[in-house]
């Protein structure tokens, strides 16, 4: 007879021993807290779904499995899969969120069976993983130079506006993820005769970047530079706050035209035109802290610059497909603009 183990105990035991570094990666480094936080939304996921659906979560010993019982360990985890991956979808999460989790939940069982030497066996194979391009969704140049040089719209601003705005402008110059840009200190900045680049090491993919700065950026620096230089540059300010004041930046800028968004459930596209608070989106609703890197590379590629030396500037290696997808979306962009030459050409 199966002797089996209740599943949740262990994940927090998994979660708890990432948090003190027990458990480390695999170069030895540890776990870092974005990925702690991951793990412990999945945990709340997986509380939740056997909570509502009465599944029981549990593990057993598959080294003593006779053939049968095999079996029956087997179809119990193609059962927990498409249970689990059934009842996200009904709670509104697409590809990409059901596809991270099951992920850490793989993760997880690699842990028992590697790290606690429990027999899991390999079922987690069986886990199948999702994923969705979602669309890019960046400033174009015009609205980019907009928000840099346009002065009534400057003034129009209110500090706090003026100082989240600045942030951005920096963003979408630097290509910076919004965790790094917002460790910035005076180290981070060098100046070489009459040159100011940026030196920064990527918290993500430790890479170090070296960029060399435009007036305007160099002006915000100078704007927000600290006495200290254990100061931040940039005040840190939450997320949250973050996003919904670009939000309000970007309606007042008058990024408004009505946009279409997909997003894909069990590989089958669904377009999201609204949310419950809006019913039509609009562009400036979707601006987040993610387009200040999506725009800086974008840009570089629409204005020409070789994808090897956007990709030293952002820090992607030579193989990363989302790279690869900001190449697509730049030669869509220049496509579109080359149709516009030829339509004028074309008309006599």
């Amino acid at each position: 007879m199966k002797k089996t183990t209740a599943l949740l105990p262990l994940f927090k035991q998994f979660i708890r021993e990432s948090e003190t570094g027990k458990r480390l990666k695999k170069n030895g480094e540890k776990i870092k807290k974005g990925s702690i936080d991951n793990y412990k939304s999945s945990l709340k996921l997986l509380q939740k779904f056997s909570l509502h659906t009465d599944f029981e979560l549990r593990i057993c010993d598959a080294s003593k499995l006779n053939k049968r019982e095999l079996l029956s360990e087997k179809n119990y985890w193609k059962k927990f899969y498409k249970n689990f991956t059934e009842y996200c979808y009904k709670n509104g999460l697409y590809d990409n969120y059901v596809g991270h989790n099951i992920k850490i939940i793989r993760v997880f069982l690699n842990y028992l069976r590697y790290d606690k030497d429990f027999p899991t066996g390999d079922f987690q194979r069986l886990f199948y993983v999702r994923k969705e391009d979602i669309d890019i969704l960046v400033l174009s140049p015009e609205q980019l130079k907009f928000l840099i040089h346009d002065k009534d719209f400057e003034s129009s601003l209110t500090p706090a506006l003026k100082r989240i705005k600045d942030v951005f402008v920096f963003g979408c110059t630097t290509a910076l993820r919004f965790s790094d840009i917002f460790k910035l200190t005076n180290k981070n900045f060098e100046k070489d005769n009459n040159d100011w680049y940026l030196k920064i090491k990527s918290q993500k993919t430790k890479t170090y970047s070296f960029i060399k700065l435009p007036q305007y950026a160099i002006d915000i620096y100078e704007k927000y530079k600290t006495k200290s230089a254990k100061e931040y540059v940039f005040k840190p300010v939450t997320l949250f706050i973050f996003n919904r004041t670009l939000k309000q930046i970007g309606e007042k800028a008058g990024y408004t035209n009505p946009i279409e968004m997909t997003r894909e459930k069990q590989g089958k596209t669904k377009i999201v035109n609204k949310n419950s608070h809006i019913k039509q989106l609009r562009f400036c609703d979707k601006m987040s802290s993610h387009m200040m890197r999506r725009t800086a590379i974008t840009t570089l590629l629409i204005l020409g610059m070789p994808e090897h030396l956007v990709r030293k500037i952002s820090g992607h290696s030579y193989a990363s497909n989302s790279f690869n997808r900001y190449v697509h979306y730049a030669q869509a962009y220049i496509d579109k603009e080359i149709d516009k030459v030829h339509k004028k050409l074309e008309a006599y």
